[in-house]
């Protein structure tokens, strides 16, 4: 009983982690024309290309990689990156449909890269810390990695260089590099949060450290 009691809470900050990032990607990101790297940069290209919803997108993205992760990663972390992943999707179809919040920071782009940077890495973190992960692109990444032997840092920063290289032929050079700026305070924020001491309630700490670790972004 202690235990499952246990896993609930961990599932709850897995949800509250993609809730933050659902946050930010509607209400930060795309209301002020910020991209993002991964997946979700390609679905928020998608949705300003072909109006497609960011939320169907990282699913269609995602799920091939959840077929590998199985193997990749085990059930467990599977279970934890579908929750997590779903319940991205849903809270930003919420977003899209029903919030009344418009946050125009076009005259402020600093603030806006600033609190991208610090929502969306301490969303990622969250999920991190906990045993799960914001999506397939986390996923391909440690493939790519133990396929091409680069670390897991280089893998991300190549993966978010190629996709803000695509966004460049909807967004101005000055949001590009605003973007940039949210992306690198976001990879560190994403450390900083995963790697935060403390209890992990999920009675597998050293997968969550590990996973963690692999996360961890080189330092320059």
């Amino acid at each position: 009983m202690r235990r499952a009691v246990a896993y609930v809470r961990q599932l709850c900050w897995i949800v509250f982690g993609a809730f933050v990032l659902a946050f930010a990607y509607y209400h930060i990101n795309a209301q002020n024309h910020l991209s993002e790297g991964g997946f979700v940069g390609l679905a928020l290209l998608a949705k300003y290309a072909f109006d497609l919803s960011p939320a169907i997108t990282t699913l269609a993205l995602d799920i091939p990689l959840f077929l590998v992760a199985f193997h990749v990663k085990g059930r467990q972390f599977l279970a934890n990156t579908i929750i997590a992943s779903i319940a991205f999707s849903v809270f930003y179809d919420l977003f899209e449909r029903f919030s009344p919040l418009h946050v125009d920071l076009s005259g402020l782009m600093p603030l806006a890269a600033l609190l991208s940077g610090l929502l969306t890495g301490w969303g990622a973190g969250i999920v991190l810390r906990y045993g799960g992960a914001t999506g397939g692109d986390d996923i391909l990444a440690v493939l790519l990695s133990r396929q091409i032997g680069l670390s897991i840092g280089t893998v991300f920063l190549l993966l978010d260089a190629l996709v803000l290289s695509l966004s460049l032929w909807y967004l101005p050079i000055r949001e590009t590099l605003y973007t940039i700026l949210a992306v690198t305070i976001a990879s560190r924020v994403v450390n900083w949060t995963a790697a935060a001491s403390g209890r992990v309630d999920d009675g597998d700490e050293s997968e969550t450290k590990s996973i963690s670790r692999s996360l961890t972004l080189p330092d320059h």
